[in-house]
C-alpha cells in the first residue's frame, strides 16, 4: 500500500561489496560511519527487533527490499545472489547505493519517481 509520508531516512553513498564468511559466504555493503546515526534514528520507528532495519534499496539500478543488519556499531546491507546477478556486481566492486527507511510502504512510488 503506497504511503504519502516521506521516508524516515533516505541515504545515498558509494560502498564496496565485501564478503563475510560464516557457514556460507554472504555479501554486504557497509553503511558509512557518517550515515549510521541517520539510520539509527529512523530505526527507532522502523526496526522490528534484533536491531535489523527494513529498507528498500537500489544498487546499480536494481531495486530490492531487505533489512540492514547491525554489526560492530554500524549496519550492513546484504546482497543476495539474485540481486548481485541482476545488478551485475561482484565482490570488491564499488557501487552507488540508495537506501530508504520507511515506517510503511511507498517504495514502488518512490522508486518510479527517481
Amino acid at each position: 500500500m503506497p504511503s504519502d509520508s516521506p521516508p524516515l531516512a533516505h541515504i545515498t553513498f558509494v560502498g564496496t561489496i565485501i564478503e563475510w564468511r560464516g557457514p556460507a559466504p554472504f555479501f554486504f555493503i557497509a553503511v558509512p560511519t557518517d550515515l549510521v546515526a541517520a539510520v539509527r534514528h529512523a530505526a527507532r520507528l522502523a526496526s522490528y527487533g534484533w536491531g535489523v532495519v527494513p529498507v528498500q534499496a537500489v544498487v546499480n539500478g536494481t531495486a530490492f527490499t531487505t533489512s540492514l543488519f547491525p554489526k560492530d556499531g554500524g549496519y550492513l546491507l546484504p546482497l543476495k545472489v539474485a540481486v548481485r546477478k541482476t545488478a551485475g556486481v561482484a565482490l570488491g566492486d564499488a557501487v552507488t547505493v540508495d537506501i530508504q527507511v520507511a515506517a510503511t510502504g511507498g517504495f514502488q512510488d518512490w522508486h518510479r519517481g527517481r
